[in-house]
């Protein structure tokens, strides 16, 4: 996944075996059918105004403990996934990307970029519990409930470290071959992850720590945001060339790639709808309906907001959230190049779309 530290300006950027018809979802999405709402299944609901300071990455949302994790450069903030209200905060967690949650288990675990290292901390009480050594800028991270062990995804040594989410010790190291973006985990014991620069999604098996398969994602290129479907075993790669690949998950095959936004970063499932959803840097949400009488096709392009580049979907409301901000012109440094953007003080909020 990209932070949003590193763009200059908004244009940058940065599954059982398959049927001879795709499946259809155990619930039919309502967008797929012929008789669908004004303007799509989603709308922008609401807005948290959260304010602070430092960058912001991949969002986590806790659906029963209703807890929103927002990475904030420096430390988590914590808030209500309901009101936006700030419950509380996980401290010095130096460049974090992302938060996994073991909520079987109490714990919740950071991936910290500047400093090559995990934050452990109890989900109740958001104290520290633990800091786990991992490779070099952990970007993203997952907890596989099957095995019990969590995946940090290291951007720059191009390997995933491996945690013992019960002991906290380091189970092994997973070679990827390349760098690593956003992972999905199918519940029994499979993590996916795409990697950016080979333009391919690997299957990992969790227990053995072997990658299983390479899958070519062509002509999808470079890969971010990963979702998962894991009723009907498909895998919804969001490409930065405009396009989301679906995969059978179990095969690799390629089944479909509908066109989607500038800018991508985030995808999520809506299982509930039988969605598909991108979140892209030029301020928009494509929807995707994976079932019907046609599937995998765009039915919706919901406005959001510029640089709501990544999201995090809560799968009890349906409520999908999508940070921004609003930044100064990029001033020319001395040699009339455009210099990084500095974010508008008090202006980070969270676009709440739901259905």
């Amino acid at each position: 996944m990209h932070t949003l530290s590193l763009l200059t300006v908004l244009g940058i950027v940065a599954a059982g075996q398959p049927a001879a018809t795709p499946p259809k979802p155990t619930t039919p999405p309502a967008a797929a059918s012929a008789a669908q709402p004004a303007g799509g299944p989603f709308r922008v609901i609401k807005s948290f105004d959260v304010g602070g300071d430092g960058g912001w990455d991949d969002l986590k949302v806790d659906p029963e403990a209703r807890r929103l994790y927002v990475p904030r450069s420096t430390r988590v903030m914590v808030l209500d996934a309901d009101t936006g209200a700030k419950v509380g905060e996980i401290a010095d967690t130096p460049g974090v990307h992302a938060v996994a949650l073991a909520p079987e288990l109490g714990k919740g675990f950071t991936s910290n970029g500047k400093d090559d290292s995990v934050t452990v901390f109890d989900t109740k009480t958001l104290k520290t519990i633990q800091t786990v050594k991992a490779g070099k800028n952990p970007d993203a991270i997952i907890y596989e409930p099957a095995t019990k062990r969590v995946f940090v995804f290291n951007g720059r040594s191009n390997d995933a470290t491996v945690i013992g989410a019960e002991d906290l010790a380091v189970a092994g190291t997973v070679a990827l071959g390349g760098k690593p973006e956003f992972a999905a985990v199918d519940g029994h014991g499979t993590v996916f992850v795409n990697v950016e620069d080979t333009s391919e999604l690997l299957r990992i098996d969790a227990k053995t720590l072997q990658v299983e398969q390479r899958i070519p994602l062509a002509p999808g290129k470079e890969p971010t945001g990963l979702a998962i479907d894991g009723a009907h075993h498909l895998l919804f790669a969001a490409c930065n060339n405009e396009m989301m690949v679906v995969v059978d998950a179990e095969s690799g095959k390629v089944l479909a790639t509908p066109a989607i936004g500038k800018g991508v970063d985030g995808a999520a499932f809506d299982a509930a709808g039988g969605f598909a959803l991108s979140s892209n840097g030029e301020g928009t949400l494509t929807v995707v309906a994976t079932g019907g009488d046609k599937p995998f096709t765009v039915v919706q392009t919901l406005k959001t907001a510029p640089r709501a580049r990544t999201m995090t979907l809560d799968p009890k409301t349906r409520h999908g959230f999508l940070p921004t901000a609003e930044f100064e012109a990029a001033a020319p440094d001395k040699d009339g190049k455009p210099q990084r953007p500095a974010m508008k003080p008090g202006t980070f909020r969270i676009i709440v779309v739901g259905t």
